[in-house]
């Protein structure tokens, strides 16, 4: 097996020739071990998370090579294994005890930085009466200085920055200039240095840094962070779970496809032979840069073989049971330790490139210095053909799509540059129209959502940032070359046009005027009159006196009562037709003629006083609103105050076109501050553009009601620079994004969904009968009775001064009257309490008389 590591050592790259000169100084000055003498045994620690893929590779491999040395040799090496379970603490306390009680001779493990410094500062500061051991670490993300801040210490696996210069190539290739990085924080952060310094050579930049944690729980709104920053270009570094999980939240939020790539480092795709074919289908359109290793060599196969067997054995409940890099390069580290005196090393130079497909991964490979080949240089694949541009080996890494690779290139290198700066209003009225969050930079709202809609159709790049000043100085600072283009709830004006140009606009256009809302019916006096028409109650009256007469024609010659003077008999006909709409009166009718003509009465009057009460009712209960003021003619003549939003336009409007005085107009900041002026009178009516009306009314849906009456002005539109050459591009995009019925959607989810919140806080009075519904009735019938006791009262005085000549002294007259008034009641009573009484006795002897006779 000595000649697998001539194959196998391709994986690392730290035991290059400077690192071997640093082995051979460091031995000249007795500072590290030695070889062992003959028929010593050399111990040999080993730290590895046992819990992981890579630990328990690692471990395989390295029993394997242990095995395969002392075979062949009279100085054995004895392995003390410890498991760190991926707590530093823990591998601090078993570098102390591999060092303190078993004095080894060299440390193995560390797959994490963490662990890896833990180890690295155990052996700095014990203290020995023995040879300092030797620490070969297999992390991979390993700070420069490491090797300078502990002389022992060897980066056993190839370092961190030949997997970030084949990235850079990647893009540099792709014509990306701008990433973002999406590390996990429990990882090493030197992949930062590592990636900043790769890209910086080949002329790109890290613009945005997003860490997360592993127990993260808020994926979604860190992914639209970036999105809403217009990221496109992603570097994920992270452990395979929480990229899994990164990217299927990113198809979700269609972060996934044409415009955005996603490279994952080795990292994630390290363990791509430790998953099964379902996990790694559902990373399908990620790219990742993987560690390389020849596994078509006889050697390899052999150990490929022996690892199976072995690793089946030691951890049955792993179904997938490949060797990978993690096996490699434990293997490797041991051989390292066993030949550390003449080791002969060759750079791994060489990183794999996948893109993963359905249920597997396609892949094409990088080496430094040369380029891009379909397959490696080795003595069985003979020589490759190298190039620099990526496109050249697309056909093998997209099989079934090759142009696609040119055109996400394409999309992706004009994403990543020539952005656009865009202005938005920090402080508008609406939080519906733009929402800016001061804590994360954060835009939101329907406008900036249209924006975004518009500048994706543009394939156009762009960033976010707030602006506190008025909304026409915001405009002409497109002119001040400030911003590139402005995105807010901004009116296309005539006088904005001098330093902007604008997009068709995107919402209705127009001023409304809104006003506080009355009952249309419900409480108008005349109410009672409205279920019929004149013409209806003329000849429902003519009719119904039509039938009194007919009664009393024919009753009149059977019935005294119906007799006396013309005056009298008038009085007796419209009795008789009134009375007969409630009461049938059959008893006191002698002629069958009557009752005929009285009962079909009654059957039409039945009909026509339901149908009078039905449509009462329903004027009553039904919602019929109306606007209290009904035009801007009418505030004016009631020389109203109205309102405005604060910072806008309508000023001006106001008070140069509908002829408003400026001390009669008010600005308000809030739409809490429009209900409680209209509410408390301090304004009769307030302007606001269509959408700014549609979401006020739909706060405030039961108080307020437009008036129908609509100004003619120019809606929302997007600013740019004058002479935009894309504007005419912009406009076609807003119309796609408009007729596509996007615009309408997020109307319903950022305008009229709005909860209405004057349904408790502000009842509907009139929705309440109150007197003034009727109190016409009241003065009708009370009025009636009133005339009816005057003249009774008139007619009793003429009787009274008729039977009293003596007293001509109308003030003696009148109270003789009142003294005669009071008689008479007094009379009337004492009549009464004697039949009461009367009647009350007989009821006694009545009682009495029954018990006698029981």
């Amino acid at each position: 097996m000595h000649d697998l590591s001539g194959y196998l050592i391709l994986s690392f790259v730290a035991l290059s020739f400077p690192c071997f000169l640093l082995l051979q100084a460091t031995i000249a000055t007795g500072s590290l071990i030695t070889l062992p003498k003959a028929g010593n045994e050399t111990g040999i620690g080993v730290i590895l998370d046992q819990t992981s893929r890579p630990g328990k590779e690692a471990k395989v491999a390295i029993e394997l090579a242990i095995q395969d040395f002392n075979i062949n040799t009279d100085q054995p090496l004895v392995l003390h294994l410890k498991n760190s379970r991926n707590k530093p603490v823990h591998a601090f306390i078993a570098a102390k005890e591999l060092i303190e009680e078993h004095k080894v001779k060299a440390i193995l493990g560390g797959h994490t930085w963490e662990e890896a410094s833990t180890i690295a500062e155990v052996i700095s500061d014990s203290k020995y009466d023995h040879d300092i051991p030797l620490f070969l670490s297999l992390a991979g993300t390993t700070p420069l200085q490491a090797t300078d801040q502990w002389p022992f210490f060897i980066q056993a696996v190839p370092p961190q920055s030949t997997q970030m210069n084949a990235l850079a190539a990647i893009l540099q290739s792709m014509g990306i200039r701008q990433v973002t990085l999406i590390y996990e924080t429990s990882s090493s952060a030197s992949i930062i240095s590592h990636l900043t310094q790769a890209l910086h050579q080949t002329g790109s930049e890290l613009t945005n840094i997003l860490p997360l944690t592993s127990t993260s729980c808020s994926l979604d709104k860190e992914l639209e962070l970036v999105k809403r920053q217009q990221r496109k270009v992603f570097v994920v570094h992270t452990s395979l779970e929480l990229g899994v999980s990164l990217f299927q939240i990113a198809k979700k939020m269609e972060m996934v496809g044409d415009g955005y790539l996603w490279i994952a480092t080795n990292s994630i795709t390290d363990l791509f032979h430790s998953i099964n074919s379902t996990m790694i289908s559902s990373l399908k359109g990620m790219v990742g840069v993987k560690s390389y290793f020849p596994e078509n060599t006889p050697d390899f196969l052999h150990f490929r073989k022996r690892f199976r067997q072995k690793f089946h054995l030691d951890y049955p409940e792993d179904e997938q049971d490949e060797p990978g890099i993690f096996a490699v390069q434990g293997y490797n580290a041991m051989k390292m330790v066993e030949k550390f005196n003449g080791l002969k090393t060759v750079l791994a130079n060489t990183v794999e490139i996948v893109n993963v497909n359905g249920k597997g991964y396609h892949s094409v490979y990088w080496t430094e210095g040369l380029g891009f080949s379909e397959t490696v240089e080795n003595e069985i694949n003979g020589a490759s053909n190298y190039t620099h541009l990526i496109d050249n080996v697309g056909e093998i890494l997209w099989p079934v799509q090759p142009w696609y690779a040119s055109r996400r290139r394409r999309n992706l290198a004009g994403s990543s540059q020539n952005r656009m700066k865009v202005g938005v209003p920090a402080r508008s009225l609406f939080r519906q129209f733009v929402l800016y969050d001061t804590e994360n930079e954060l835009f939101s709202g329907f406008v900036v959502d249209v924006f975004h809609e518009m500048m994706t159709k543009m394939n156009q790049p762009y960033d976010l940032f707030p602006f506190h000043d008025s909304y026409d100085d915001l405009v002409k600072a497109i002119d001040k070359k400030e911003f590139d283009a402005v995105a807010g709830d901004v009116t296309i004006l005539s006088e904005r046009h001098e330093f902007a140009d604008f997009t068709q606009p995107y919402t209705e256009s127009g001023l409304e005027m809104i006003v506080p809302v009355r009952s249309r019916l419900s409480n108008q006096p005349w109410l009672f009159l409205k279920p019929f028409t004149a013409k209806m109650w003329w000849i429902t009256a003519a009719i119904t006196t039509y039938n009194g007469f007919v009664i009393w024609l024919i009753e009149r010659n059977h019935n005294k009562d119906l007799q006396g003077n013309i005056i009298t008999q008038i009085g007796i006909i419209l009795w008789l037709a009134f009375s007969t709409l409630f009461t049938l009166r059959g008893d006191k009718m002698h002629s069958n003629l009557s009752r005929m003509a009285v009962v079909m009465w009654l059957f039409v009057a039945l009909i026509i006083t339901q149908s009078y009460t039905a449509s009462l009712a329903s004027m009553l209960t039904a919602q019929r609103l109306e606007p209290t003021i009904t035009s801007v003619e009418m505030l004016r003549n009631m020389n109203a105050t109205v309102g405005y939003c604060n910072g806008s336009y309508i000023n001006r409007y106001l008070e140069n076109v509908l002829e408003f005085k400026d001390f009669r107009i008010r600005s308000y900041n809030s739409t809490h501050g429009y209900a409680e002026g209209l509410n408390s009178g301090e304004i009769k009516a307030i302007f606001l553009e269509v959408p700014a009306a549609k979401v006020f009314l739909a706060q405030y849906c039961k108080s307020f009601i437009r008036t129908g009456e609509t100004f003619k002005v120019g809606g929302f539109g997007f600013a740019f620079h004058k002479g935009f050459e894309r504007l005419s591009e912009a406009n076609g995009a807003l119309m796609n994004v408009s007729e596509s019925g996007k615009v309408k959607e997020l109307e319903e989810k950022h305008l009229i969904s709005e909860e209405c919140v004057d349904e408790e806080s502000s009842p509907d009075e009139n929705g309440r009968l109150n007197l003034h519904s009727f109190w016409v009735l009241f003065v009708l019938t009370g009025g009636t009775s009133t005339v009816a006791l005057v003249i009774y009262i008139v007619i009793s005085f003429k009787e009274f001064k008729a039977s009293n000549q003596e007293d001509t002294s109308l003030s003696k007259l009148l109270s003789a009257f009142i003294k005669d008034w009071q008689r008479r009641m007094r009379r009337s009573s004492s009549i009464v309490a004697s039949v009461e009484s009367a009647r009350h006795t007989r009821n006694i002897d009545q009682a009495d008389n029954t018990d006698d006779d029981s």
